[in-house]
């Protein structure tokens, strides 16, 4: 089998469900009384997508589609309700909000991520410099992350991630909260990954990076998946999706299933 066909994550048949509790009263009572009657929410339905190892895919849909939810499934956040998830390697998740510790300064936070990773101290010692430099925050670097812009806590978040060298690396919106130039020289990581043989999952709004960075696409909507293919080709089919759905009213959104295939040839 060859490289670029060889699983690095296989998703089977993945539902996830979430409990809607109206306060936390009902959130107690439906703890203590299993029979209590709440109200859920399907975030992923039926699920099936597979990643490849040296392989960049991004990951399309409407705020609330199910992508960040894939995404914490992936990495062991959360767990599916149903179906299977077979990982292949070490996963590292970078999203937007970086998953630190607001009280402890950036040098510790990169300690205490490697610490957690496993990494012993001598083994913290030898990247710790590369870190800082590529993050390049400057003199912040040894204050409180609660002090942080959010492209700062974006800048250290992705050198931890990167640095840590896993084999399956998801990118969950990180990117956009940092400037051009950084994102840039982000995106030069991620290709020296991928010609490592490693496997990128690049959750994102920014649909052109997607077109000239990822090698696929998958769109998926309402938790359910709705297609995959060349990029140039999803991203103008959903383009066209999106656009539409801004004019429908709730009731038609609710009922609406889009179709790859009905919107390539409208807009490929």
């Amino acid at each position: 089998m060859s490289l670029e066909k060889t699983p690095a994550v296989i998703c089977s048949h993945i539902v996830k469900d979430y409990t809607l509790y109206s306060s936390f009263g009902e959130k107690l009572r439906g703890l203590i009384l299993k029979e209590t009657r709440v109200k859920t929410f399907r975030a992923l339905d039926d699920l099936s997508v597979t990643f490849n190892r040296g392989e960049c895919v991004g990951l399309v849909g409407l705020n609330g589609s199910g992508k960040s939810t894939l995404a914490s499934i992936i990495t062991g956040i959360t767990a599916p309700t149903g179906g299977t998830v077979d990982v292949r390697g070490e996963v590292s998740m970078l999203a937007a909000s970086s998953g630190m510790r607001s009280q402890l300064s950036g040098v510790d936070n990169i300690r205490f991520k490697c610490l957690l990773m496993g990494y012993s101290r001598e083994q913290i010692r030898q990247i710790e410099k590369d870190i800082i430099e590529f993050a390049d925050i400057g003199i912040h670097i040894d204050q409180p992350v609660k002090t942080y812009s959010s492209g700062m806590r974006s800048r250290l978040g992705f050198a931890i991630a990167v640095h840590i060298d896993p084999d399956i690396l998801i990118i969950d919106e990180a990117l956009s909260v940092g400037d051009s130039s950084f994102t840039d020289k982000c995106l030069e990581k991620v290709d020296e990954f991928r010609q490592a043989g490693k496997t990128i999952v690049f959750v994102s709004h920014a649909i052109t990076t997607m077109t000239t960075f990822c090698d696929r696409v998958v769109w998926i909507n309402q938790g359910r998946f709705v297609g995959e293919g060349a990029p140039d080709q999803i991203v103008k089919a959903y383009g066209g999706f999106a656009r539409e759905y801004n004019g429908m009213t709730n009731e038609q959104r609710a009922a609406f299933v889009p179709v790859l295939a009905d919107y390539q040839q409208r807009y490929c």
